[in-house]
């Protein structure tokens, strides 16, 4: 153990940096060095729901290292290769957290907003703000984190459009946050960092929503307001569903002819549970990957609203539930070998302008001449927020320090990180992470390698809404940070 923990950590430094950036081309993320299409294994990591955005006490979900090791330990046995991280604060340090997860090969994908007041958009009434203030609090979340390479994206919003009531107004002033993001990061970061939005699954706004944010303005394909990426939050295949069953079909009719890359930004219906994670052959199989780029697992840890893969208890020892190794199991059947290592498509991609017949839904908001700048806004882009800006550091020990328990309440002994070499991103399978310990008896647990591998509901009628899960409810300060501050 002694020897293993000073290996891992002499490694530490010369692997400092095992992703490599990704790029949006045409409807895919891309490798930036190999040219392969990726495709997103991803879990939402909002550790402490509610609580455990604190700003005001230091305190947000990559703020603590020591429990980001822990928790990228367990993540890549999973397999998982990007997490979803709704709320931080531009004002913490998340260097040790964003450099543990870049070395356990997982990328970030970040909402800029947060459910507090001022720093979201009021989805019914956009124009009362979207001000300076707001916009120098999203711009201070990119410098924080513009300088990690495992920056996958920003969201520019989460849900914001629940209802065509929300689409008549909203769609302009997301848009125009998706412009100034992007405009800052292009004066300010050293590479192109995609900006995106991440939709509910209401399919009366879905297709709108997809139109309205994919097309070119006057048909400029470098249109600084046009996203770079388009998910949605889809809670339709419950339990033992299918392809057909789920409606997933009709997300990919829906979707084939999409000029940006699509993906699930969360899934997993909990209902019934514990749940089966049928869907991942799907996903990840021959009838989506062409048109969909994977997607993010609801949630890691355990809420009230019962999402989580695992339980982490008050004094930070964490116990696996059985959705931990039942979506494990699915993970390791599906062949990521032959889904990641596929060249991007060259087949060029239609960018459809920006027109009002785009928009199908009476009451959806097809004019797209956007809000300008509110004033002083212009002055923090040229300038720049001038506020911290994160960096990968060196991590001198990789070993986790708190108590993990297998479903059968064994402990996992010798779980650690497992530095990944330069370029490698985690796969399902590749890490084991640990070992579980019984009445004097070690068996291997975690990832096995070499793995070969009419509608439906809209939403899983257990997955609360963003107002019912708000605590205190009168900020509406929700894990599942749906920025539509109604």
């Amino acid at each position: 153990m002694l020897i293993q923990s000073a290996l891992v950590a002499a490694l530490g430094a010369t692997l400092a940096n095992a992703v490599t950036t990704l790029e949006v081309k045409g409807r895919q993320f891309v490798n930036s060095k190999t040219g392969d299409a990726f495709q997103i294994v991803g879990a939402a990591y909002q550790i402490g729901g509610s609580s455990g955005y604190d700003p005001s006490h230091g305190k947000d979900p990559l703020s603590d290292g020591d429990i980001c090791r822990r928790d990228a330990a367990l993540m890549q046995t999973l397999g998982v290769n990007t997490i979803r991280v709704y709320n931080l604060s531009p004002d913490l340090n998340h260097d040790e957290c964003a450099s543990i997860f870049n070395a356990a090969g997982m990328y970030m994908l970040i909402d800029v907003n947060s459910p507090l007041s001022g720093e979201s958009l009021n989805s019914l009434k956009p124009w009362e703000s979207y001000y300076a203030g707001y916009l120098n609090r999203t711009f201070a979340i990119v410098d924080n984190f513009k300088n990690y390479p495992n920056l996958l994206g920003f969201f520019s919003g989460n849900e914001v459009i629940d209802a065509v009531k929300t689409g008549a107004e909203a769609p302009p002033y997301i848009r125009a946050v998706t412009r100034d993001l992007k405009t800052y990061i292009k004066a300010h970061a050293d590479r192109q960092i995609p900006v995106g939005y991440s939709a509910a699954d209401v399919r009366d706004v879905l297709e709108d929503s997809w139109n309205f944010f994919q097309c070119a303005i006057d048909g400029d394909d470098n249109d600084m307001s046009r996203a770079d990426m388009f998910a949605l939050n889809s809670y339709s295949w419950c339990g033992e569903s299918s392809f057909t069953e789920s409606g997933y079909d009709q997300l990919v009719a829906m979707f084939k002819t999409t000029s940006i890359p699509v993906f699930y930004s969360e899934f997993g219906c909990n209902t019934p549970s514990p749940r089966v994670f049928t869907e991942i052959g799907t996903i990840y199989g021959t009838q989506m990957t062409g048109v969909f780029s994977g997607g993010v697992v609801y949630e890691y840890a355990q809420e009230p609203n019962n999402y989580g893969l695992a339980t982490v208890n008050s004094d930070n020892s964490v116990d696996l539930l059985d959705d931990f190794r039942t979506l494990q199991k699915q993970y390791n059947g599906v062949d990521f070998k032959s889904v990641q290592n596929v060249k991007a498509a060259t087949s060029s991609i239609t960018i459809p302008e920006c027109k009002a017949s785009l928009i199908q839904e009476d009451g959806f908001n097809n004019n797209f001449t956007l809000p300008v700048l509110p004033p002083g806004a212009q002055k923090i882009i040229s300038n720049g927020v001038g506020g911290l800006v994160g960096k990968i550091v060196d991590i001198s020990d990789w070993t986790v320090n708190h108590v993990v328990k297998d479903i059968d309440g064994t402990k996992l002994s010798n779980l650690a990180v497992t530095p990944l070499s330069d370029d490698e991103s985690n796969t399902p399978g590749s890490n084991t992470g640990g070992s579980s310990s019984s009445s004097g008896n070690t068996t291997t647990t975690g990832a096995n390698s070499g793995s070969s591998g009419s509608a439906a509901p809209q939403l899983a009628p257990t997955k609360l809404s963003t107002a019912a899960m708000a605590v205190p409810m009168v900020i509406a300060l929700s894990f599942a940070a749906g920025f539509s501050m109604i």
